[in-house]
């Protein structure tokens, strides 16, 4: 069974003469173990696709299933339940609680969250991240890159099944973002995450299991990497 189905998803916007469909009908399933990179231009619909999976947004048809359970079938309250217990978001916009430093953050987590990582696990990711020194730093003392790191690991500390990252290495180095993909596909392989990533770079999608492109609203699987460069 997968770990993320979208079955005939469709996301439309306004209507009559405004009416976008920023989502053509989409099937998309992610297994354990796989990491997926979703690449194309801006203003494809690449976002949406992301939010809709994530149930963030809700499709105007179509289903969005999480490890076999129907996301429209549940309340709000149990989706965002849901939500939290499966999936780990890397946005664009920082996630970051501005009063609390990045420590209280990752505490936070665990008073809205069992089973999170263990100490030692954290440890490791900090490190791998290169975030370890910035532990009591408040989100105005950190650079782009340093909160796009903290972000990084504030989805990976709970644990999650499904790890949904739009650029999470938009703001970071050549060489700290090729060390991301390293650590997002280790992570994946390691512990059986379904690991979805919006990326613009085609630079790191070559570990990828399954590489899609999205133009305009559609959703394609591409064969060959190397057709899309």
């Amino acid at each position: 069974m997968s770990i993320l189905e979208l079955k005939k998803v469709q996301k439309i916007f306004g209507s009559g003469r405004t009416k976008v469909e920023a989502m053509k009908k989409t099937d998309f399933e992610a297994e354990k173990g796989e990491l997926i990179a979703v690449i194309g231009p801006s203003g494809s619909g690449k976002s949406t696709f992301l939010s809709l999976a994530g149930g963030l947004q809700t499709p105007t048809s179509g289903e969005v299933m999480i490890n076999g359970t129907a996301l429209a079938d549940l309340a709000e309250k149990k989706r965002a339940k849901l939500r939290l217990k499966e999936i780990g978001f890397v946005l664009q916009a920082s996630n970051l609680v501005p009063y609390l430093n990045v420590g209280q953050q990752m505490q936070l987590l665990n008073k809205v969250k069992k089973g999170n990582m263990r100490k030692e696990e954290a440890e490791t990711l900090y490190q791998t991240l290169g975030i370890e020194h910035l532990l009591h730093h408040f989100p105005k003392d950190l650079s782009g890159g340093e909160k796009q790191r903290v972000a990084i690991a504030k989805a990976l500390y709970t644990n999650p099944s499904i790890i949904l990252a739009d650029e999470p290495t938009a703001s970071l180095d050549s060489d700290r973002a090729f060390e991301v993909m390293n650590m997002l596909k280790e992570i994946t392989k390691e512990k059986q995450k379904a690991t979805i990533v919006v990326t613009h770079d085609t630079r790191l999608i070559d570990d990828c299991d399954k590489v899609y492109k999205m133009i305009d609203g559609k959703l394609e699987l591409q064969e060959k990497i190397h057709h899309m460069i």
